[in-house]
């Protein structure tokens, strides 16, 4: 009975916060299409708060619900996280970043997301490949709400997610803990059995 409670307070909370975040629906920046999942994490946080639950507790069970969200459920689903990163040097990934780049850069609400995708490959450690967040989402809305303390919580994630595309995330800060942007700069990784090795 005790989780149907806290399934209940989860969607009574949800339901108040997706007020914030259903511009994003919409909107012409692909990135603010994450923010209605983050707003569910975000009712998830305030329901274990409201029940006294330590700051480690809420983020240990946060980061199993996201791990378990985020994880490939099977062989095709894998493939496709690591195509990506597989891409990344062609003519037509080229033609993708740039037509991205156009749309990450919009800022179609004040409540979402600006970024920029970054392909010097000097400064995106050869692979070609980067992006900074120069606005999140996530921390306005969070920050909205009374509970920015919680957000880095989501960033922690961004390592795992990286992993699952054959990057490994190589960070030096975020604006959830007070940087003026968050840096993405990956290396490409190959897999050898028993080990990863990333190369340049």
């Amino acid at each position: 009975m005790e989780s149907i409670s806290i399934i209940s307070e989860i969607e009574k909370n949800y339901s108040l916060i997706s007020k914030d975040t259903a511009f994003a629906k919409t909107s012409k920046n692909p990135i603010d299409r994450r923010l209605d999942f983050c707003g569910y994490f975000l009712a998830m946080i305030q329901t274990l708060d409201a029940r006294k639950e330590s700051f480690e507790t809420i983020r240990r069970i946060c980061i199993e619900v996201v791990l378990e969200y985020v994880r490939p459920k099977n062989k095709w689903e894998a493939f496709l996280k690591r195509l990506p990163a597989k891409l990344t040097n062609t003519w037509l990934s080229r033609l993708v970043f740039k037509k991205l780049n156009a749309r990450f850069s919009t800022k179609d609400s004040p409540d979402g997301f600006v970024a920029r995708i970054i392909t010097d490959k000097v400064e995106t450690y050869g692979l070609g490949y980067g992006f900074d967040i120069l606005e999140c989402g996530i921390c306005k809305l969070f920050n909205k709400h009374n509970y920015s303390k919680y957000a880095s919580i989501l960033c922690e994630v961004d390592e795992v997610t990286s992993g699952l595309a054959g990057l490994k995330l190589i960070r030096t800060g975020t604006i959830a803990l007070g940087a003026k942007k968050c840096d993405f700069r990956f290396q490409a990784m190959i897999t050898l059995p028993g080990k990863e090795v990333f190369f340049l």
